[in-house]
């Protein structure tokens, strides 16, 4: 019994080995950059106050003296 169980561990030790595989180059995938972009918009930062101004510019030039009351 002693044999067949030093033949078996021998077997068992050289088969592991020899059923192991040769060497292979591991392979890296690279992932593809994305870059985000953001879609082209006015910048209503500056839109806004710009308008408001062009209101009081208009108010203040329509703002005639013809129309006064008060007769000297």
């Amino acid at each position: 019994m002693t044999k067949f169980a030093t033949f078996a561990a021998a077997l068992g030790l050289t088969a592991t080995s020899a059923l192991a595989g040769g060497y292979v180059a591991p392979v890296v995938e690279v992932e593809p950059v994305i870059v985000e972009e953001r879609p082209a918009s006015t910048n209503a930062g500056l839109v806004v106050p710009a308008l408001l101004l062009l209101g009081v510019i208009a108010a203040v030039a329509s703002d005639d003296d013809d129309n006064d009351s008060t007769t000297d």
